[in-house]
């Protein structure tokens, strides 16, 4: 009976960094270095909301200083 062997290549190199795919779906670093991010509660049940709160939520909104750190981390960009 044949058997197929595999040649493995023996590779020192480091394992490829993975970004944290759910962040790469909600955060963008921008030219600057701030992450731009996007509001909540803004996807349904919007009618008990007044029109202040929702022109408020309304736009790109910056990450906080303080959870930047672990953002950058988590989209391998530190």
């Amino acid at each position: 009976m044949y058997m197929k062997t595999q040649i493995y290549k023996e590779d020192s190199s480091m394992p490829k960094m993975k970004s944290v795919s759910g962040a790469l779906k909600r955060f963008k670093v921008k030219k600057n270095g701030s992450i731009k991010r996007g509001s909540a509660f803004r996807s349904h049940i919007l009618t008990k909301m007044t029109q202040k709160r929702k022109r408020n939520l309304r736009g790109p909104k910056t990450v906080h200083k303080s959870d930047a750190g672990r953002i950058l981390v988590a989209l391998c960009k530190a």
